[in-house]
């Protein structure tokens, strides 16, 4: 394998295209399993009944997500103290692709909800976890001037492949599958072969982040004594949020919209199959429509965030979703569902893209880990909640739109917290 470190300045372009192109295999994961097609293949073909799925799913997910934030900020300080970061983007991502890819077998009947749960935790963590060491390669690798367009472009080549990723899996295995390979429509073969086609998309489109994107070099430091300062360092971290006021208003707010984005992701397929009737190939539709303009949202605010600010692209982000939630809340017919969530979709990217600029942007060069570990914790402390309240509120009025108010009011909060964030863009270490 090739090796190279951010030293090597000749491979920062290339890498940054190959650092770029992780969002396009990562994200196939979020869009086929999480937010989609097996979301919404578990409430209507392996729970008793949609609601009570939709309940499961919402809590398997919040528990993944209360395990991440006990993780995130640990992790994060240990990759601090002991240097590289991709070996463990190796391996969070190796445990995601092979728990996607053995959802093949989570065959149509109840027998399988806890087969099918489990996976899906196990792959949920591999997922996000490897996310707090990918982002926090971007500011060694882009400029100063550019990190938010880098930030912005990695977002919306993440929704373009899952895109693509949903386009192959709808035209050639779930509605050709059957003639082309012989699947057993009736046993769902058609359909679950999406799973284990996801998962090798993941490892196949990994490839040149493994090889072209450069990481900092090792501190030849042993893995004991990098858990042992990494927990040391994690607790000073802490500490010194009482001296990062701005960092710490910011995580706060974000603690609120993030949980609200990981809501939506978890709980929208579940959401359009339940309230709106819709079919697996309806959700194959709306997914690739949702993804190009989710993508078209992350590319264009890319140059916003750069020109006008981060905590500004943020804000209109926020507002942007705020009022297609709430029409989705009311809306009666399947028409002004696929309009309103559209919109939605637009200012999906924008806000994550320029969150993880501002915390680059903020946060000192030295603690850079243990700041993204930080990031990664606000949107994983209390994301658990989301989709659980979800459930929650769905059971107790057996409707899931009044599951979808809990995503409007952490919307509302965290847009309330984040105009007392003031933006620094001085603190980015790097050549322009």
């Amino acid at each position: 394998m090739v090796k190279t470190t951010i030293e090597d300045s000749a491979q920062r372009p290339k890498g940054l295209v190959a650092w770029a192109f992780y969002d396009w295999a990562n994200s196939a994961f979020f869009v086929m399993v999480q937010t989609f097609i097996f979301a919404a293949y578990f409430a209507s073909s392996i729970a008793e009944n949609e609601t009570t799925g939709a309940a499961q799913w919402g809590f398997t997910i919040g528990f993944a997500g209360f395990v991440i934030a006990i993780l995130a900020p640990i992790l994060g300080s240990i990759a601090d103290v002991g240097g590289p970061r991709k070996p463990w983007v190796y391996v969070f991502s190796a445990l995601s692709i092979i728990c996607t890819s053995l959802l093949w077998f989570a065959e149509p009947s109840t027998d399988f909800i806890r087969y099918a749960l489990v996976l899906t935790f196990f792959a949920t963590l591999g997922a996000e976890l490897s996310l707090i060491f990918y982002n926090a390669m971007l500011p060694d690798l882009a400029p100063p001037s550019k990190i938010g367009r880098w930030s912005g472009w990695g977002w919306s080549l993440g929704f373009a492949g899952g895109i693509v990723c949903l386009v192959i899996g709808y035209f050639v295995l779930f509605l050709n599958g059957g003639d082309l390979f012989g699947l057993d429509v009736e046993n769902a073969e058609h359909t679950r072969s999406t799973f284990l086609f996801t998962g090798l998309w993941f490892a196949l489109f990994m490839i040149p982040f493994i090889l072209k994107t450069p990481d900092v070099p090792s501190r030849k430091m042993g893995y004991k004594k990098a858990i042992n300062n990494g927990f040391s360092t994690l607790w000073e971290g802490l500490k010194a949020l009482k001296h990062e006021k701005n960092i710490s208003k910011f995580l706060i707010a974000r603690l609120f919209y993030n949980d609200a984005l990981v809501t939506i992701f978890a709980m929208g397929g579940v959401y359009a199959s339940g309230a709106f009737g819709f079919e697996t190939a309806d959700i194959f539709y709306f997914g690739i429509a949702l993804n190009l303009t989710a993508g078209l949202g992350a590319y264009g605010f890319a140059w916003l965030d750069d020109k006008s600010g981060s905590k500004k692209t943020i804000l209109w982000s926020l507002i942007g979703l705020i009022v297609p939630v709430v029409a989705v809340i009311f809306v009666q017919t399947e028409f002004w569902f696929w309009i309103w969530g559209l919109l939605l979709g637009v200012f999906v990217g924008p806000v994550q893209s320029a969150s993880r600029t501002l915390m680059g942007r903020m946060a000192p060069k030295e603690k850079r880990n243990q700041m993204y570990g930080l990031f990664a914790l606000s949107g994983k402390v209390t994301s658990f909640a989301g989709p659980m309240l979800f459930g929650w509120v769905t059971l107790m009025m057996n409707d899931q739109r009044w599951g979808m108010s809990v995503i409007l009011l952490m919307l509302i909060i965290g847009l309330i917290l984040m105009f007392g964030v003031t933006e620094k863009r001085n603190s980015i270490h790097g050549s322009s």
